[in-house]
């Protein structure tokens, strides 16, 4: 792993880049993780898929299938847009992104759109299609303490 170059595109050795949020460092920005998500799924490290999810959604994500997907697939690529960081008291942003791969149907490409949440200092990801199962009144999930309708409820 040591020399081996990121899969995120950075051009940077994996442990200089990607290597450290996979490993427990707080990602500094919605980009860096998003870009550490990309670079995970190139490397099968589904754990640091789930860790990087907003908590309140991990129990609802399909393991096997993310690994699958993972494994099955050649990962070709990571072209970023654009990163909007949206101030507020929690930061969220928005990541556009284009991720290229190879599986065994040919070569694929998915352009998105993905949102994103800053929670003491750690960046999740927030994943559009675990459903929540809240009203708009009930404290948000990424655990701020502002209601849901106040702070996440736009992202979903």
């Amino acid at each position: 792993m040591s020399s081996q170059i990121c899969p995120c595109g950075s051009d940077l050795l994996l442990t200089l880049c990607c290597g450290r949020y996979h490993t427990g460092t707080p990602a500094p920005s919605a980009e860096a993780l998003m870009r550490s998500r990309y670079s995970a799924y190139a490397l099968a490290l589904i754990d640091y898929l789930v860790r990087s999810t907003l908590p309140a959604q991990q129990a609802g994500l399909d393991q096997d299938a993310i690994q699958a997907w993972s494994l099955g697939s050649t990962w070709l690529g990571l072209e970023v847009e654009q990163a909007q960081l949206i101030e507020g008291e929690p930061q969220h942003a928005y990541i556009t992104f284009t991720a290229r791969w190879r599986d065994h149907t040919g070569e694929h490409s998915h352009r998105e759109r993905s949102a994103f949440v800053c929670n003491n200092e750690h960046w999740y990801f927030i994943d559009p299609t675990v459903e929540l199962k809240l009203s708009r009144n009930e404290p948000c999930p990424c655990a701020s303490g502002l209601k849901f309708k106040k702070c996440c409820a736009g992202y979903f």
